[in-house]
């Protein structure tokens, strides 16, 4: 059913509210927009398929009372900016949650499987791609586009339902309480500008005096791409802003000094950016930042890392969970420099592997070959 007034919006919402679940995904736009750009959003109960025309509604907010529904489950598939894209609309987030991509790592697949394939390996049906990369914002739309967005939640149902018996059959269900928690916790979708200095391509490559002024810059750049709702990197680039700053610069002319700045930045944002480097140079040293220099003021971990990325994927396989999903790369390198915050040493990955891992490090347990695969010897056992 293809939803495109608000009458219809609102009969909808009624309806699902006696549904057991709620199946959701958006079609966006983000490539000249700091913000994505909603054009359709899906959704499927346990009778029904609603494509939303968002152009074409009053008020989206009117869904909000089934995102809160605590009696109604809310699927998605790697649903990460389904919901930003929802708490920016709606002004909320939804509860409780299933994100069908995290669940199938834990029987198996890998840890990023797609939507598609995991619709084929579950419910044995092949998606078409034609209108993969299709421009959304244009109405209207064509009948073949319908179709694939209502596909994006035709199955999810299905998926779940494969998905949490297979869960339930090995006792892992409970398992992924904490990572649908952490999915719609606010704070994920929140962003501080003051720290998106650590986020920038080369930043390593700055001093901290300098990086105290990168941090101000990057900082007005993100309220800048905000307020004007277009890329960041429209506004400046990572690339200019560090270059900016190895300059030290604190004039217009310096600013306009590297290559395109003179291009993006008018004399008044100019000026504004260039008294703000100039205030952070000020700054005194016990104010500026610093980057997590771990590989150069922290121990190499790479002996450790190889012993610790054998167990992982000797565990991994073993139960049958997907290896990066039971631990990654970096939880791998603060276990084995001593952090203990880290998720492979929480709950049920602790369980599977990481209570392993911290024996490891202190010498309680030993690798060895035997018939072509790694064995876990505890030290002191025959």
């Amino acid at each position: 059913m293809y939803i495109a007034n608000q009458e219809s919006l609102e009969a909808f919402v009624e309806r699902a509210r006696s549904s057991s679940l709620l199946a959701i995904d958006t079609e966006f736009l983000r490539e000249k927009t700091y913000y994505a750009k909603l054009c359709l959003l899906q959704m499927a109960t346990d009778s029904e398929v609603a494509v939303i025309d968002p152009f074409a509604v009053r008020d989206l907010r009117v869904i909000a009372q089934l995102l809160a529904d605590e009696s109604i489950l809310k699927l998605f598939h790697a649903g990460g900016q389904d919901l930003e894209i929802l708490y920016r609309e709606i002004g909320m987030l939804p509860h409780p949650v299933f994100d069908t991509q995290i669940a199938a790592a834990l029987i198996g697949h890998t840890q990023q499987i797609g939507y598609g394939a995991l619709v084929s390996a579950t419910c044995g049906v092949s998606l078409k791609k034609i209108d993969s990369f299709t421009d959304w914002s244009r109405r209207p739309l064509s009948g073949s586009q319908l179709a694939y967005a209502a596909d994006d939640v035709v199955y999810l149902p299905q998926v779940h339902r494969v998905l949490t018996e297979a869960l339930e059959k090995k006792g892992r269900l409970g398992w992924l309480e904490r990572d649908f928690d952490d999915l719609v916790d606010p704070a994920r979708y929140e962003s501080d500008p003051r720290e998106r200095f650590r986020r920038l391509k080369r930043g390593n490559q700055l001093s901290r005096k300098q990086l105290a002024a990168a941090r101000e810059v990057a900082a007005w750049r993100e309220v800048e791409a905000r307020r004007r709702n277009v890329p960041r990197k429209w506004v400046l680039t990572d690339e200019q802003i560090v270059e900016v700053c190895k300059r030290e610069a604190a004039t217009i002319d310096d600013l306009f000094m590297v290559r395109g700045v003179r291009e993006r930045l008018v004399t008044r944002d100019a000026r504004t950016v260039a008294g703000l480097m100039k205030k952070a140079y000020a700054l005194p040293e016990d104010e500026w930042p610093e980057l997590d220099r771990s590989s150069r003021n922290e121990p190499n971990v790479d002996a450790e890392l190889d012993l610790m990325n054998a167990v992982v994927r000797l565990r991994a396989r073993e139960n049958g969970v997907a290896m990066q999903t039971l631990a990654s790369h970096a939880d791998l390198c603060q276990v084995a420099r001593g952090h203990t915050d880290v998720d492979v040493l929480r709950g049920w990955r602790r369980a599977i592997v990481g209570e392993e891992l911290l024996d490891l490090l202190a010498g309680k347990v030993s690798l060895s070959l035997e018939g072509g695969g790694v064995k876990v010897t505890r030290v002191g056992e025959s």
